[in-house]
Parts: structure tokens; C-alpha cells; sequence
């Protein structure tokens, strides 16, 4: 039973902030591609941060040089560390995985979600 549960998110000021963390169950990490996604309000669900099985890692240009993506295998836990954040930054953010994935901003690769924490910067 696969399982992804999220969690850090909070209310911060603009250029503060924030580490999610996003604990795995029924799989082990390492052998699969893992992001983050957010969803603000009245806004299309959009990828921020990827990290493949290999350690490689990509970005949206929207979160570049603020935000990094990490894992730690022995935890199986990843991770999303989130620096000089932004009011548009604000949004629920998710993890996310899937047994294939080719492209790591095309949502509808992911077979597993977390339900999600809010991130609020104001």
C-alpha cells in the first residue's frame, strides 16, 4: 500500500523559509522519480521540483536558485527546501511519484499522490 504523506508547510513572510518534507510507505524512493508539485487557487496544477532515481534533479524556472529537492534514502523521505519565498509562491504543495515516469512536469505520469501541505507567503 503506497503512501505519501507531506508535511512543513505554514504561513511565512515573504523572503523567509520553509522545509517540506514528504514521508514514503510501501515503496522504497530510490528506485523511482519523485517532485513536488503546487496547485494555488484558480491556477493549473504545475510541477516545481524533480528528482529521478539517479539523483538528478530539475526545476521549474519559476523556483530556480530558491527552492532545492532532496531525499534521503534511508528515511525514504523527500524533501523541498524552499528559500527567499515569494507571494506566488503560495500554494498547496504535493509529492508525487509513479512506476514510469517519462516526463517529470506531465502530472498524469504520477500514479501516487500525497494529500498535500499549505504553503501561505505574505
Amino acid at each position: 500500500h503506497v503512501q505519501l504523506v507531506e508535511s512543513g508547510g505554514g504561513s511565512v513572510q515573504a523572503g523567509g523559509s520553509l522545509r517540506l518534507s514528504c514521508v514514503a510507505s510501501g515503496f522504497t524512493i530510490s528506485s523511482y522519480a519523485m517532485s513536488w508539485f503546487r496547485q494555488a487557487p484558480g491556477k493549473e496544477r504545475e510541477g516545481v521540483a524533480a528528482i529521478d532515481s539517479d539523483g538528478s534533479t530539475s526545476y521549474a524556472d519559476s523556483v530556480k536558485g530558491r527552492f532545492t529537492i532532496s531525499k534521503d534514502n534511508a528515511k525514504n523521505t523527500l524533501y523541498l527546501q524552499m528559500n527567499s519565498l515569494k507571494p506566488e509562491d503560495t500554494a498547496m504543495y504535493y509529492c508525487a511519484t509513479g512506476r514510469s515516469v517519462q516526463r517529470f512536469w506531465a502530472f498524469d505520469e504520477y500514479d501516487y499522490w500525497g494529500q498535500g501541505t499549505q504553503v501561505t507567503v505574505s
